[in-house]
């Protein structure tokens, strides 16, 4: 039997690969930064994400709380908006994900060098 991760890697339809994918797209990992500091609504997350579409929002938004990561709550307000936050299991997303985003800003330089490099041979 195939190990699991021979199986993430090599099945296109492997749940855990699936999951993944909605996870670590640019736009999760960064609704799930700006709902770390705590629940936002809708326009307020637009707002702070500079660059996202509505569209876009809208959808990572459904694929988060699809997935149990943000819930979604009506607030009683004039006019009625829509608040969202992060789950419990959503929070344990916060030490990985502040690895990463870590990780980036530590080796951020020999990523640009690495580019420089890569993009000079193209040149020639």
């Amino acid at each position: 039997m195939a190990s699991l991760k021979h199986r993430v890697l090599q099945a296109s339809d492997c749940p855990s690969r699936l999951l993944l994918d909605e996870l670590a797209d640019k736009w999760s990992v960064l609704i799930l930064a700006a709902l770390n500091e705590g629940p936002l609504r809708f326009n307020e997350i637009k707002r702070t994400l500079e660059g996202i579409t509505q569209k876009a929002l809208t959808q990572t938004l459904r694929r988060l709380e699809r997935n149990g990561i943000v819930a979604r709550r009506v607030v009683e307000a004039s006019p009625i908006a829509v608040e969202y936050s992060v789950t419990a299991l959503g929070k344990s997303l916060k030490k990985p994900l502040k690895a990463l985003y870590e990780w980036t800003v530590v080796y951020l330089p020999e990523v640009e060098e690495a580019r420089q490099t890569f993009d000079k041979r193209l040149v020639r």
